[in-house]
C-alpha cells in the first residue's frame, strides 16, 4: 500500500520566536531531519502548510489557520489524487522521528502517537470525514482522532516536541 509522508509545516512558531523549521538541532534543520526520517519509510514525500525549496508543498486545506488538521487534510486529499493509500503525518519540529515508526503504526484505521497526535497514520478514506469535520468548526486534533477510532501508540523513549529555542540541545 503506497504510504505519503507529509511534514506539517505551516505553524506560526509563536512560542519559539523565529521559523522552527529551520531551527538546528545537532547541527541539522529540523525540517531536514523530519524529511530524512519520512522519506526512508514512505514512497514519497510533501511539506504542508508552508513553501520549502526543494520539497513538494501543498497549502493547508480547506485554508491556512486550521492547525495540524488542514496539513493533514492537504495531504489526504493529494494522497488520494495520486494514488497513495496513507498518509502518515508528523510535525517538523519532532528531531527523534524513529526508523521503524511507518511499521510501528501500521494496522487497520487511523492511529495516532499518544505523547505527539500530530503524528498519525492516516488512510485516505478519512479526507471526506475529515473536510466534514472541519466545515463544522472542527479543530483540534484529539476530537478528530476520537470520531474516527484512531488507535493510540506509545514510543519509548517518548518522541521529542521543539517548542522553545532552549528545548534545543546547546
Amino acid at each position: 500500500m503506497p504510504l505519503l509522508g507529509a511534514i506539517l509545516a505551516g505553524g506560526q512558531a509563536r512560542r519559539f520566536g523565529s521559523d522552527k523549521a529551520h531551527a538546528r538541532y545537532n547541527g541539522w534543520r529540523l525540517i531536514d531531519l523530519a524529511a530524512d526520517a519520512l522519506s526512508a519509510q514512505c514512497d514519497g514525500l510533501v511539506v504542508c502548510g508552508r513553501e520549502e525549496a526543494g520539497f513538494t508543498c501543498i497549502p493547508d486545506r480547506p485554508g491556512a489557520d486550521m492547525g495540524p488538521l488542514g496539513g493533514i487534510n492537504a495531504a489526504l486529499h493529494y494522497a488520494a489524487a495520486n494514488e497513495y493509500d496513507r498518509v502518515l503525518s508528523v510535525a517538523c519540529d519532532i528531531p527523534n522521528i524513529p526508523a521503524d515508526l511507518a511499521r510501528a503504526m501500521a494496522g487497520d484505521g487511523a492511529a495516532i502517537v499518544q505523547s505527539q497526535s500530530v503524528v498519525g497514520l492516516w488512510p485516505v478514506e478519512l479526507a471526506g470525514t475529515l473536510d466534514e469535520f472541519l466545515a463544522q468548526g472542527g479543530r483540534k486534533l484529539f476530537d478528530f482522532a476520537g470520531l474516527v477510532d484512531a488507535r493510540l501508540v506509545r514510543f519509548d523513549p517518548p518522541l521529542l516536541n521543539i517548542n522553545r529555542p532552549e528545548d534545543l540541545p546547546e
